[in-house]
């Protein structure tokens, strides 16, 4: 059957937008206003909330769409403590830079030494099949708005079978001469969802029921975890009858590697290179790292949600393969 001129011309148009629909990007990076939305095989991912006092990622989802960061401060959810409101979801700061606080920069706090981490500019965003980046400069001011430091910062987060990896690469320069203070408030961290805390802690409420596991790279387990050296350190639980595990990998080309654990049984997951006197308890120790003005440092690190605990998931060789430099 001979098809006339206008049909045929519709089921061109009509193949070209089959096509071009399939190779629409899946993993999405978009910057409107204050934040910038990741959206997976067209479902809502997370937000990197740009505003001050400091940029956080917000919520982290696993491959099968459940939440597995707190949602407070940002929202309530039934069952979450509501203590530290400056643990927002993901989120990089320190605790003393020149004596200047950028983690718990909360304004409620009210005390005279919080400092801002305020946007300078969205460089770049990608989307594409498996993965999407984005890359932005921040500003770590002083409350006297003196620039301490300049983050050039990069995040990609890709999307693949039964997990969700978000890897940041973080640069500080020094615009003059700055102290990261010797404090175990800090740096590279996430809160949890309640589930993945640990049983037994009296303030919790007993719902959702806390199943957290917690584990690093060198087997140690739960509370020991905190303040000790590892590569990395895997959080588990069960939500909403699902068997859920949360990663952190730290690079090893990152200076002072492997790195210190501020990873608490109450969901905070924190990594910190800086807190040597802390987490060694011992006062004669000093942690502290100074960069001259234009000096830098380099850190890198890997979030990773996944289904099952750490030996499910194999982190062990998850891990070996970042630290070679390969996506999975």
């Amino acid at each position: 059957m001979r098809l006339s001129t206008p049909v045929r011309c519709l089921l061109v148009l009509f193949a070209g937008v089959v096509f071009a629909g399939g190779l629409a990007a899946q993993v999405e990076i978009r910057h409107s206003g204050d934040k910038i939305s990741v959206t997976v095989d067209g479902k809502h991912e997370s937000d990197l909330f740009l505003a001050s006092p400091k940029p956080y990622l917000h919520p982290l989802r696993s491959a099968s769409g459940k939440i597995v960061s707190r949602m407070f401060p940002m929202a309530k959810r039934e069952g979450e403590m509501e203590d530290h409101p400056h643990h927002r979801g993901f989120f990089y700061a320190h605790g003393d830079v020149n004596g200047v606080d950028f983690w718990a920069n909360e304004v409620t706090n009210k005390r005279d030494n919080l400092g801002v981490i305020e946007l300078i500019k969205v460089e770049k965003t990608e989307s594409g099949a498996n993965r999407g980046s984005l890359r932005a400069r921040f500003s770590w001011k002083s409350p006297k708005g003196e620039v301490l430091l300049e983050e050039d910062r990069t995040m990609v987060f890709h999307k693949a079978p039964g997990k969700r990896m978000v890897d940041v690469d973080l640069q500080l320069t020094a615009k003059t001469d700055v102290n990261f203070g010797d404090t175990k408030e800090g740096t590279f961290a996430l809160r949890t969802a309640p589930e993945f805390e640990l049983a037994g802690n009296p303030r919790a409420p007993a719902l959702p029921k806390r199943t957290g596991r917690m584990v690093n790279a060198n087997g140690v387990e739960g509370k020991d975890i905190w303040g000790k050296r590892a590569p990395w350190v895997d959080y588990s639980a069960l939500v909403e009858g699902e068997k859920l595990g949360i990663a952190i990998m730290e690079h090893p080309d990152n200076p002072r590697y492997p790195t210190y654990w501020h990873a608490r049984d109450y969901g905070l997951f924190a990594l910190n290179p800086f807190g040597i006197r802390d987490f060694e308890r011992n006062k004669a120790l000093d942690g502290a790292m100074k960069l001259t003005p234009g000096q830098s440092v380099r850190f890198r690190y890997r979030i990773l949600v996944h289904e099952g605990d750490e030996k499910d998931a194999g982190i062990v060789g998850l891990y070996e393969a970042y630290s070679q430099g390969m996506s999975e």
